[in-house]
């Protein structure tokens, strides 16, 4: 029998699933990928060389683009390798390293959602005190607990899962995540699995009621607003709300891929699901934001036509 002391990698077992279709499928993903590059890279760049845009929203918007593209990163370049590969392992401690930031990736992202409620919350429901409550300093503080709390968390995920004795390495996902290395583990995982419970309370409950109660707040002033008020209350949370679902419904797919047997699902459609997570809200969120908030389109039009009729 193996342990965790023998194993030196990993066999991601989709990919042998894949075929002859796997130049289709490295098509899209490539695609996929430098889209997501693209995307969140001219919003970070729009937002950091335009000083109208230095206002806590925007900075939030910025740090969640910068998580965008740390996430995608942890699992594309690994995924292009592997379709076009033969051999479908990976090193432990690549793994393990995939396993850090998909797990932060997704802890950053919903933190700096429920962060960007609060700003939402204050905008819409203290207007003349917004300036004094999110300061610059403030706003900066608040994006660094953000991804201090999240790597804080994983240190503990990672002590626990790291001592525990495999007896296998096949990985029926198309990466690393902490879940499924568990899943290997012949050693006693109920300390994993209290901590598994403690750590979605942390990581999910507190931040969605975070959430709820800023909107639940701002609901209430809203219905007593006048109906120019209402709208453009409605115009500045509308982002996040898509940016909020949008993320809820990838985690509900990760999870659930995770917890349960998709052994009857073709491929395709487990390849699209175990993605979804580090796809859809990286190409959607730069969207959302630079096309819906009127300042962002602007300042984008700007930065362009500057660009341009700047002497080379």
């Amino acid at each position: 029998m193996e342990n965790s002391s023998h194993i030196t990698s990993f066999n991601l077992a989709t990919y042998s699933e894949i075929g002859h279709i796997r130049y289709f499928y490295f098509s899209v993903m490539l695609t996929l990928y430098l889209a997501i590059i693209l995307t969140n890279s001219i919003l970070i760049g729009v937002i950091i060389f335009e000083r109208t845009l230095h206002e806590p929203m925007y900075l939030f918007v910025c740090n969640l683009s910068v998580n965008e593209l740390y996430g995608s990163t942890a699992v594309f370049p690994s995924l292009l390798v592997n379709i076009l590969s033969d051999v479908h392992d990976i090193s432990w401690v690549y793994c393990i390293l995939q396993i850090s930031c998909l797990y932060t990736y997704g802890s950053i992202e919903l933190s700096n959602v429920t962060v960007m409620a609060y700003d939402r919350y204050v905008s819409i429901c203290h207007p003349l005190h917004y300036n004094s409550i999110m300061t610059s300093t403030k706003v900066y503080i608040f994006i660094v607990l953000i991804w201090l709390y999240s790597f804080s968390k994983f240190s503990i995920v990672l002590s626990l899962s790291v001592r525990l004795t495999l007896c296998a390495n096949i990985i029926e996902k198309v990466y690393c995540d902490n879940y499924s290395l568990v899943k290997l583990a012949c050693s006693d995982t109920t300390i994993n699995n209290y901590y598994g419970i403690f750590n979605v309370f942390l990581s999910i409950v507190v931040p969605v009621t975070l959430i709820l109660y800023s909107y639940i707040r701002i609901l209430r002033i809203c219905l007593k607003a006048s109906k120019e008020s209402q709208l453009k209350a409605f115009n500045t949370c509308t982002p996040h709300s898509v940016s909020l679902v949008n993320f809820s419904v990838s985690s509900i797919f990760e999870i659930g891929q995770s917890r349960f047997n998709l052994e009857h699902v073709p491929t395709a459609a487990r390849i699209i699901i175990s993605i979804y997570f580090l796809v859809i809200p990286p190409l959607i969120n730069p969207v959302i934001y630079g096309v819906r908030i009127t300042k962002v389109r602007t300042a984008f039009k700007n930065f362009i036509c500057t660009r341009k009729l700047s002497p080379e």
